[in-house]
């Protein structure tokens, strides 16, 4: 037997054994015997089989089949209405009418056969031609399937286009995120974004600077200012801030791949800023008192009161950023409240001047228009030498109100703080009171008083309920055990008036069974002998109904009042708790109004974490999430979740608020003559105006020369298309549908080593031909009488369709996709127009290989010459291989899919990985245009999620070896695949991908607390903030495996094993 043969024998073999699982799984029937004659007797027809086997005709097929096409002509004799009677009005196809053949096809619909075939295949992969495949293969490489939200920096610049009126995002150019953080959040006030725009060096250093500080600070500021005009004016997406972040860096004598603290950044950014504007101030006021403008935004005063050593003192002190401490706390509040006040209060109002104790009250007698908080969220920890991040959950409020930490409110401030003292003196009593209510007892376990009086009322109003001890008795068990000996029967005097035995039983010693050789001794201390009168339940032995009533009495008394006490203690501190809320809620403490403008988060460990801000817009009146270059809209839970601190690793590390009195921080400005907003390029002076018209030209430029290049390619891929289409026309039948193969010798052997070695592509186009003969061989016999070649085109397509709608119409498991098996079922499933579905039959029966007999040949000379006669106008020829692309594409993503799950059932995750990550971002592709377009994404997601999970527990685990060349393995999965990966996993911020990012992180962050090696700290400071980087940008990626061809026979079985063979499967199963 040769090799062909013995392919062709095992195919047989897989095919038969199918046809009888499917055959067993519609009757019932278990007999093979029964089930081989069956299909023997139907020769191979499964519907037949069916009918053969229950003894009754197969059912009439559903309504749906016969008016799947129903026009919308009403009227127009070009197009019938396919519910009416069919086998009676058989249309002439010999006449002129061109449009005859698709009222011939319509009128076939009407019927629904009676038989049901078993496969439908087809070749979708193949192109209209060879030459035009080569002609526009690079062309899809790089233009097909864009995703603009995950594909950053995309070569494509209409991706990377600003949207109308949206904030311009800062590009992270290497651990910047503190960078875009801070910058935005200062941007977003138009008073701090005007003066930096106007800002004008001093006249007498424009030449040269005169010392360091100017020779660093004015280049700065000027980069500064060309930063904020094209974030204002810019037609990008997002913006370079190289050139100021380098010079930054240069200030901070730190390597730069560590990333700066915020505070460290602002504190440096308005110290030289500070600088920058006292220059130009006392250039502009010489022999006055300059004023610096950044003083005046962004610094305040205090009065520091107290008591040195029994010595009273006050200074007036400034402040930029107020430092608060977090730990410990629950709000800002408290916060405030502990850092206005040190040492001993009691000492700041005592009168005696030779105490020795000391303490101090600050007092703010002046707050600036942008007050800023430090939340100090680190602490070094002394036993492992390194700081810690304090993850504590800290609340703020939207609108805070400065009124009692003012140096003009202190007397009525330290009343109410005295009165306050007061309230949580006796809410301590009171909460201590309740305490011993609900944790009553003195051992370790406590419970509710109440509770116990109500255990203790259950219990003595039970009945002892006392059964035989034989029923307890486990004749099982070994010989030895307690359960295992015989026990004697108790007399019925010994039981009590409320035990009984069971009917049946004699109260006489019971006999041991016969299995029991002898009567174990029952010995003290090492037998345990069951106790006669045990009860079914706890319940009192002995008592009466007077002792049961008077005790019921008490307890339910007791109970009362114990409930009555606890809720007067709970009433009495919610009293107390909501007069401390409402202590400052008095119009003359509401005075000194601050709304929260920005918050800077922080995500990770302390020394490696991304920042990101969120910032109040007042004119769309919601916050704005800025992520680096990802400006999105957010609202007030995403912020209090990602701020307070407490929910993985973020929380808040600045909080900045605006006097709410003074609009003139937000305010837009306005043209004098006009009256109108100056937006744009309107807001900026005429030097950074033309910074950024020169900026928005290249921009334009860039657009111009991409939108050209693509109208070259697609013009040489519409004269490919025509001469592959005219050289297909002179050698062979036109086929958009791609369902006849280029003739064998043309086709190399087309394997992949690296997988499986491929079939040759002609298997598909053999099968749809086998398909198409026995449509024709169907229709031609059930109608024995002589039909005309035409006439039999309409009957075999009728049957044809018949059977594929069958197919979409099943409801099958996920690893039964009919999809793949025909490219009409999976136009069914997404409701292709009918023209499509016409032309993509006739296109079948039009195939030159239906040669087989002269009934063939003529069907498809029929075919040929109606699609010869179809008007251009009558079918979008663009709309139709855009539906085949499509389904291509749905092939495509489906190999992509099942080589990805193969290779992660075989534990390959680093082979599986790129494989279901591009089956998942094609297939969300498909999914945008309708559900049926493509595969279940949750199932996707949910490998694809698991497969990098897999991965980060074997980096991590290669890094715990501490072995240097597993190490370097481990992080380089991390770095080459995991971490490119993560974006894909946070833009779509579904839960489970956000928690198994959290999950992946953790892994990782848990190291920061252990001992290592040098080298290892070092890598690990060095890898961390690559992988806490929660921006979505993705600056490096693979690029898509080289797939293998497959027939559709194979793939059908492939995919349907794998799909099988899942452990994990979505709830609708789709």
């Amino acid at each position: 037997m040769t090799v062909e043969q013995n392919v062709l024998q095992q195919h047989s073999q897989k095919h038969q054994q199918t046809l009888l699982n499917q055959l067993r799984e519609v009757t019932g029937t278990t007999d093979v015997q029964l089930l081989q004659q069956a299909l023997q007797v139907s020769n191979g027809d499964l519907a037949e089989a069916v009918a053969f086997l229950t003894e009754k005709n197969a059912k009439v097929p559903q309504q749906d089949e016969a008016t799947y096409y129903q026009t919308t002509q009403v009227g127009n004799d070009r197009y019938i209405s396919v519910g009416s009677q069919a086998d009676t009005n058989v249309i002439d196809l010999t006449g002129d009418d061109k449009d005859d053949l698709q009222r011939a096809i319509a009128l076939s619909l009407e019927e629904s056969s009676r038989a049901f075939r078993e496969t439908g295949i087809t070749d979708e992969e193949q192109a209209i031609s060879r030459v035009l495949e080569a002609s526009i293969a690079e062309n899809k490489a790089s233009l097909k399937r864009t995703h603009t939200e995950v594909w950053s920096d995309s070569p494509n610049p209409h991706d990377r286009k600003r949207m109308e009126n949206c904030p311009v995002g800062l590009k992270n150019v290497g651990n910047t995120c503190w960078f875009s953080a801070v910058i935005q959040s200062l941007f977003n006030l138009l008073e701090f974004q005007r003066l930096v725009l106007y800002y004008s060096p001093p006249a007498r250093v424009q030449d040269l600077p005169r010392n360091q500080k100017e020779h660093r600070n004015l280049p700065f500021m000027q980069e500064l200012r060309n930063l904020f005009s094209l974030m204002v004016g810019s037609k990008r997406k997002y913006v370079d801030p190289s050139r100021a972040v380098e010079i930054l860096k240069d200030a901070f004598k730190s390597s730069e791949s560590q990333q700066q603290d915020v505070s460290e950044f602002t504190h440096k950014l308005l110290d030289w800023l500070e600088d920058a504007f006292q220059m130009k101030a006392e250039e502009d006021r010489e022999g006055e008192k300059p004023k610096n403008p950044m003083v005046e935004l962004f610094y305040g005063r205090f009065q520091a009161v107290g008591v040195l050593e029994g010595k009273k003192f006050e200074n007036t002190e400034m402040f930029g950023q107020y430092p608060l401490q977090v730990n410990g706390f629950k709000d800002l509040h408290e916060c405030l409240e502990a850092a206005m006040i040190e040492g001993e209060i009691e000492s700041l109002h005592s009168s005696a001047e030779n105490s020795a104790k000391s303490g101090q009250e600050h007092w703010f007698t002046e707050l600036p228009p942008v007050l800023t908080f430090e939340l100090s969220r680190f602490e070094f920890n002394q036993a492992l030498g390194r700081p810690e991040k304090i993850h504590n959950k800290l609340e703020f409020p939207s609108m805070l109100y400065m009124d009692r930490y003012m140096d003009r409110n202190r007397e009525i401030t330290r009343i109410k703080r005295e009165e306050i003292r007061r309230l949580k003196e006796q809410l301590t009593l009171l909460q201590q009171r309740l305490e011993r209510y609900l944790s009553y007892g003195s051992g370790p376990k406590r419970f509710p008083l109440a509770d116990v009086l109500q255990y203790a009322m259950e219990f003595a109003s039970s009945k002892p309920v006392c059964t035989s001890p034989l029923e307890d008795i486990d004749t099982s068990a070994p010989p030895g055990g307690t359960t295992g000996q015989l026990l004697p029967a108790l007399s019925t005097a010994e039981q009590g008036p409320s035990c009984t035995l069971p009917e049946g039983l004699s109260p006489a010693p019971t006999q041991a069974p016969s299995t029991q050789q002898r009567v174990p001794i029952h010995k003290p201390f090492t037998q345990s002998r069951l106790p006669p009168d045990l009860p079914m339940h706890p319940a009192p032995r002995h008592i009466t109904e007077e002792e049961l009533r008077v005790l019921e009495g008490c307890l339910h008394r007791w109970r009362s009042e114990v409930e009555n006490d606890t809720h007067d203690l709970q009433g009495s501190i919610s009293r107390i708790h909501r007069t401390i809320e409402l202590m400052y809620s008095d119009k003359s403490m509401m005075q000194v109004p601050f709304r929260l403008h920005a918050v800077l988060v922080h995500e990770g460990q302390a020394n490696a974490g991304h920042y990101w801000a969120y910032i109040y817009d007042p004119h769309q009146q919601r916050w704005m999430k800025y992520n680096d270059i990802s400006v999105t809209k957010s609202s007030w839970e995403e912020l209090v979740r990602d701020s307070f601190g407490g929910y993985r690793n973020a929380s808040a590390y600045c909080l900045m608020y605006i006097n709410d009195k003074k609009p003139f921080l937000i305010e837009e400005e306005f043209d004098k003559e006009t009256g109108q907003m100056l937006s744009g390029l309107d807001k900026l002076p005429s030097d950074l105006k033309a910074y950024v018209k020169e900026d928005n030209g290249l921009f334009d430029k860039e657009i111009e020369e991409w939108d050209t290049l693509q109208a070259r390619k697609a013009q040489q891929e519409k004269l490919a298309l025509a001469a592959a289409t005219a050289a297909a026309e002179t050698t062979t039948s036109p086929q958009p549908m791609s369902t006849e193969p280029s003739p064998p010798d043309s086709w190399g052997p087309q394997q992949d080593p690296e997988y499986m070695e491929q079939p040759s592509p002609t298997d598909d186009s053999k099968h749809l031909q086998e398909d198409t003969e026995r449509a024709i061989s169907k229709a031609a016999a059930e109608k024995q009488e002589e039909r005309s070649p035409e006439g039999l085109l309409t009957a075999a397509i009728k049957v044809e369709y018949t059977r594929l709608l069958r197919f979409a119409q099943e409801d099958t498991a996920p690893e039964n996709d009919y999809r793949l098996q025909h490219v009409i079922v999976y136009f069914i499933h997404n409701q292709a127009p009918k023209k499509i579905l016409e032309r993509t039959l006739l296109m079948q029966f039009a195939d030159r290989n239906l040669s087989f007999d002269e009934r063939c040949k003529s069907i498809m000379k029929v075919a040929r010459a109606k699609l010869d006669l179809v008007k251009p106008e009558e079918v979008n020829m663009e709309e139709y291989e855009m539906w085949h692309q499509d389904y291509r594409n749905f092939r495509e993503t489906t190999i992509f899919l099942m080589i990805g799950l193969e290779l992660f059932q075989k534990k390959c995750f680093v082979e599986a990985l790129m494989y279901l990550i591009y089956s998942y971002q094609y297939n969300r592709e498909l999914l945008v245009k309708g559900l049926y377009r493509g595969h279940n994404d949750e199932l996707i997601g949910h490998y694809r999620r698991e497969c990098l999970l897999k991965l980060n527990e074997n980096a991590a685990g290669m890094f715990e070896s501490g072995e240097e060349p597993e190490v370097c393995n481990g992080l380089s999965i991390m770095n080459e695949l995991v971490v490119p990966c993560i974006p894909l996993l946070l833009v779509h911020d579904t839960e489970k991908d956000l928690l198994a990012v959290e999950d992946m992180r953790n892994r990782w962050c848990s190291y920061l607390g252990q001992e290592m090696e040098p080298n290892l700290q070092e890598k690990l400071t060095d890898f961390l903030p690559k992988l806490l980087d929660c921006s979505t940008e993705i600056k490096s990626f693979h690029d898509p495996p080289k797939l293998p061809t497959y027939s559709t026979l194979e793939l059908v079985e492939r995919y349907g094993r794998v799909m099988a063979s899942l452990s994990w499967v979505p709830a609708d199963g789709r």
